[in-house]
């Protein structure tokens, strides 16, 4: 039996994200899926289908506001609301500080991070107007403890606990929830 929550899920298409996605399905909540990688993204809806689950996906980059905006736009138009958002999409371009590139530091942080306050940014309005929400923001160990090579993926999973807990205390009054997860 179907229930009537609305879970978006991004970088949905494989690994965590797909799991996170499977799990609402197996819970009867309706999924949106985002990532990316189109291929990708339409087999694991096919998947989650297969599972009796009610899933579509979207295909678009988290570190567009505009793109997200659109993507959450056409979500509220079909299923009315958003219950949970799981902020999951993230990429890595590791090398040592020395060798890595401007390009790569941008690159890693503006999806990880800036992916994340897109997001939020997007649906936060509509969380607000329903008086409640979840937010998930997956981060990493990696966060908290650093790793040699991974400057960019660091700082940008570290930036988002710190999102988080702002979040959390700009939005636990109004009902929403915001939470990290730091897999490692």
């Amino acid at each position: 039996m179907k229930n009537n929550q609305i879970a978006f899920i991004t970088g949905a298409s494989r690994g965590i994200g797909f799991a996170i996605a499977k799990a609402f399905v197996l819970n009867g909540t309706n999924v949106v899926c985002a990532s990316r990688n189109s291929k990708d993204l339409e087999k694991a809806v096919d998947k989650l289908k297969s599972l009796g689950g009610n899933a579509i996906g979207i295909p678009l980059d988290v570190s567009s506001l505009s793109n997200f905006k659109s993507a959450v736009d056409y979500t509220i138009e079909k299923f009315e609301k958003i219950d949970f958002l799981i902020n999951n999409a993230g990429i890595v371009k590791d090398n040592l500080i020395l060798r890595m590139k401007e390009e790569d530091w941008d690159t890693v942080v503006d999806v990880n991070l800036k992916g994340c306050f897109n997001t939020v940014k997007a649906v936060v309005k509509q969380m607000i107007r329903n008086k409640k929400g979840s937010i998930i923001n997956i981060s990493s160990v990696v966060g908290l403890i650093g790793n040699s090579g991974q400057t960019n993926y660091a700082a940008s999973k570290a930036g988002i606990f710190g999102l988080t807990k702002s979040l959390a205390k700009e939005l636990g009054s109004r009902n929403i929830t915001v939470n990290a997860i730091a897999p490692g």
